[in-house]
């Protein structure tokens, strides 16, 4: 059971952590109780039924995101995984029956991409689609009717673009994490995008995707009069660009700085950072 407990990867979904905080941002009446227990369903219980699931039809022998050596599958997994979902559904619905909805398709999701029958991980653009579109757009969104705002306040323009802007965060980020594992996933036939894209063409995808999105959401600040946010966000994301500008030139120079523990490094440093900032626009603005 401590094995099982540790590929549902708990820790990792640290990783996870700005769409939450993001979403969060663009309230402008925060339920504190709500947001506590928004955040320990999706962290707690989601995203590791998720990671659980995912573990265990890869059954992975190499490294993978926050565990360098992973310990075996047994069924013991699969009895976990299903205890999460039944309880992050459970208390999702209790919070308010939308949120336990949008809860229940975001697992039976992340099961279609990992379930070896459909396997949409196999797939790199529709694959890259499902996570960019649920773990970024649909989160955002679904964290915000948790924590009780009306389809109104949800629809407005600048909210949907930044839901647009978590979507486009994930799509920079979630190439870099199939970074190390090429071996692995086309060892088990899965052609992911980063695995289709090469190495460099990973990180100049991320590059542009992360340009892109920042783009987008320093320029709804400027437009919504929210400077302080725009200090923010470039002050807490500079050591960010600091270490994937360093990082691009050491693969550049040699292809194995392409590894579990600089795509980790990289990983952390973003979600700290990215979280640091929306933190300080929650409190500050």
């Amino acid at each position: 059971m401590k094995d099982a407990l540790k590929l549902m990867r708990i820790p990792f979904s640290v990783y996870l952590m700005p769409v939450f905080w993001f979403a969060v941002s663009a309230v402008p009446e925060i339920n504190w109780f709500r947001a506590i227990a928004v955040f320990l369903i999706i962290h707690v219980l989601v995203y590791p039924a998720s990671n659980g699931y995912n573990s265990y039809f890869d059954k992975d022998e190499g490294s993978i995101g926050g565990l360098k050596h992973p310990p075996k599958v047994t069924k013991h997994l699969f009895r976990l995984v299903v205890l999460f979902d039944m309880l992050a559904v459970l208390a999702a619905t209790l919070v308010n029956i939308y949120f336990g909805a949008c809860i229940l398709v975001y697992l039976l999701v992340s099961k279609a991409y990992s379930y070896d029958k459909i396997r949409l991980k196999k797939y790199p653009l529709i694959s890259t689609l499902v996570v960019i579109l649920f773990q970024g757009a649909f989160t955002y969104i679904m964290v915000q009717v948790g924590l009780g705002l009306t389809r109104a306040e949800i629809s407005t323009p600048p909210n949907l673009t930044w839901a647009v802007v978590s979507s486009l965060f994930l799509c920079g980020s979630y190439p870099i994490t199939q970074i190390y594992q090429h071996q692995e996933d086309a060892r088990r036939g899965d052609k992911t995008l980063s695995l289709l894209l090469g190495i460099r063409g990973t990180l100049v995808f991320a590059a542009l995707s992360l340009l892109l999105a920042s783009a987008l959401l320093l320029f709804t600040y400027f437009q919504t009069g929210q400077f302080w946010r725009i200090v923010f966000f470039l002050g807490c994301t500079a050591p960010v660009v600091f270490f994937f500008t360093s990082w691009f030139i050491k693969i550049e120079r040699n292809k194995a700085e392409a590894n579990f523990e600089n795509t980790m490094r990289m990983n952390k440093t973003s979600s700290v950072c990215l979280s640091a900032a929306f933190l300080l626009m929650i409190f500050l603005t």
